[in-house]
């Protein structure tokens, strides 16, 4: 019996979406699902757990000609992005987020069935640090993460990940050389999120590594 892969995230579905919400996520969604022949270019940019997506409609305004792609399995929080991104009268994308797509899912189930896509940029900013000893195996940034997203780079391209949680931050640390991956850099400059905002670990500031094949 294949082994059940282990969840990395929390509850799928949260309050319940407003009227709008429900009509973006039936008409649109489908529309702006990633797909795989618009992405083998190497020119693309992924966000896993974006959240509200703050940082995938900024990326969108940074980087006009490149598909964003937004992956995020929280209902709520990819209605959120949708009703950002939307003319309120149209219900259809802003002319400047026509650029994002979105995986309203687990993003190990888009990746492994987009095998020739790769990415320039990887972000992952503010995972859920599972900090109880007993939920470490929830982590999304182990090794076997980082070696799978890896797969997914161009030879240049560049993984971002930033946490508040610098317990967790050691630990991401840890995994590395049991990945394909080095250390680049530590420093970046970030569009707040409200999960940064929120600073839940109370901490000074993120910290950021960013990561490159070896």
């Amino acid at each position: 019996m294949e082994k059940q892969e282990i969840r990395t995230f929390g509850r799928r579905h949260g309050k319940k979406l407003s009227a709008r919400q429900q009509t973006l996520v039936a008409t649109l969604l489908p529309a702006i699902t990633p797909k795989s022949s618009e992405l083998n270019g190497g020119d693309a940019i992924l966000e896993i757990g974006f959240g509200a997506g703050e940082h995938v409609r900024a990326l969108a305004v940074q980087h006009p000609d490149t598909i964003i792609v937004g992956a995020e399995p929280f209902m709520n929080g990819v209605a959120s992005l949708m009703s950002a991104m939307t003319d309120e009268k149209t219900n259809m994308p802003r002319t400047e987020y026509k650029n994002i797509r979105i995986w309203a899912d687990d993003v190990r189930d888009f990746l492994r069935g987009a095998p020739n896509t790769k990415f320039r940029e990887i972000w992952v900013l503010h995972p859920d640090p599972w900090p109880k000893a007993k939920h470490e195996k929830r982590r999304l940034l182990n090794a076997a993460f980082l070696t799978l997203i890896s797969n997914y780079l161009t030879p240049d391209g560049r993984i971002i990940i930033g946490t508040d949680h610098w317990e967790y931050y050691d630990w991401i640390e840890q995994q590395i050389p049991n990945t394909p991956l080095v250390i680049r850099g530590r420093d970046m400059d970030m569009v707040h999120t409200r999960y940064q905002s929120k600073n839940k670990a109370e901490t000074a500031a993120p910290k950021y590594l960013i990561l490159g094949r070896a």
